[in-house]
């Protein structure tokens, strides 16, 4: 007689979480809600419903008026073209500039100078002071009256009509910008630069390398991803500024410092037309999101 032992064979593999690691998976997830929740309203209510808002006064439906009223009103009004010209013209300037000064600044500030932390503060110092008080303090220095000239014409050298000629208002309003952007930017820079392996520069100092080709061959490709950055938020920046134009120049003289964001708050708070402050706001956030798609495809790499 013959008898059968039966063959084993293997379990199915047991893919049920633990309870005890589900339920800390489970605890985790609800603290990063409450972690992201106060963020996730504060972006509700100070960004998604605004825009809401402003798609719904500058689109009415129903009525007597067209729904795209507001947008051909804008469109053929030449002060808002105007502030279109100066806006575009204002960034193409500045941008480069202060990237420039925030690029020199951060790689001077990671070499071994001396004081160089007391430089670092105190090109720091203007992030801390909000941008309207040195707008004023900028109104001060830049009077006709004021301390600027009044150094000009002890050195004897004439009078610059920083407020008060179309040009150079347009550059008083660029030099607040970049009292505080520059500091701002830089930051982000010199993070970047520190990322950088020691190991490279090192090898190219061996290799015979200066100062200048190890920047434009280590330093600058490396910082393509901060660069980035600086650029995007820089440009968005640059599109929305106003504090300045208000404390400075009220869009004057000759409408030459009329930005879009100026233009938009006066049509709003001044004129008191919101539906078309509002088709103005959507079409500068157009304006911004197709700069920005053409700087990201203008930038090499592929990551």
């Amino acid at each position: 007689m013959t008898t059968h032992v039966p063959v084993k064979t293997d379990a199915a593999p047991n893919t049920r979480t633990p309870p005890a690691r589900s339920s800390r998976r489970g605890r985790m997830w609800r603290t990063a809600v409450w972690f992201l929740l106060p963020a996730v309203v504060l972006l509700l209510l100070l960004r998604i419903m605004p825009t809401i808002t402003a798609l719904a006064e500058a689109v009415p439906v129903g009525g007597e008026r067209s729904p795209w009223s507001n947008f051909a009103y804008i469109f053929t009004d030449p002060s808002f073209w105007n502030a279109v010209r100066v806006t575009l013209l204002f960034a193409v300037i500045i941008n480069p500039v202060q990237i420039a000064l925030a690029l020199a600044l951060a790689v001077l500030l990671t070499k071994k100078l001396p004081f160089v932390g007391l430089w670092r503060t105190l090109i720091l110092l203007p992030i801390a002071v909000p941008q309207v008080v040195s707008a004023i303090v900028w109104l001060v220095l830049l009077r006709p009256d004021g301390p600027l000239n009044g150094l000009a014409n002890a050195l004897g050298l004439p009078s610059v009509p920083w407020l008060t000629q179309p040009g150079w208002a347009l550059v008083s309003v660029m030099i607040v910008c970049s009292w505080v952007g520059v500091g701002y930017w830089m930051t982000f820079l010199v993070t970047g630069i520190r990322e950088i392996p020691d190991s490279l520069y090192e090898a190219s100092a061996l290799d015979g390398a200066g100062g200048w080709r190890q920047f434009w061959n280590i330093t600058l490709p490396s910082l393509r991803r901060p660069l980035l950055f600086v650029l995007v938020a820089d440009t968005v920046s640059n599109f929305l500024v106003f504090a300045p134009v208000r404390v400075l120049t009220q869009g004057g003289p000759q409408d030459s410092t009329d930005l879009i964001m100026y233009n938009i708050s006066d049509r709003a708070y001044t004129l008191g037309d919101t539906q078309a402050a509002s088709a103005a706001t959507l079409v500068l956030i157009v304006i911004v999101v197709a700069v920005v798609a053409v700087q990201f495809r203008l930038l090499p790499g592929k990551d």
